[in-house]
């Protein structure tokens, strides 16, 4: 009697499509938050020059760009402070530890 092989779907590779999927979405979002952030702004300074001299528009110029970064770096993978060395680092540190 010949065994039947039984299809079944490849855990591992549904689970990095599911991973994949959620960063073009991220990733998605940040660019639209980007090509956002490209219109207003000129328009905010538009507007700032026309009504006032006060420079009130570098207020959500940089608060809006520090976000912008922020996002960045969370989308891309990239954290100067919590990266993959610091990681890898405590986590032998607390490997070291007796009470751990």
């Amino acid at each position: 009697m010949q065994q039947q092989k039984i299809n079944t779907p490849d855990i591992d590779s549904e689970s990095k499509y599911l991973r994949a999927k959620e960063r073009v979405k991220a990733m998605k979002g940040f660019f639209y938050n980007l090509l956002t952030y490209i219109f207003v702004i000129p328009m905010l300074i538009w507007l700032n020059y026309i009504t006032t001299d006060f420079p009130w528009v570098f207020f959500p110029i940089f608060s809006w760009g520090i976000g912008l970064v922020i996002h960045g770096m969370v989308v891309f993978g990239y954290n100067p402070f919590w990266g993959k060395s610091w990681q890898e680092r405590k986590i032998r540190q607390l490997m070291e530890k007796d009470e751990f």
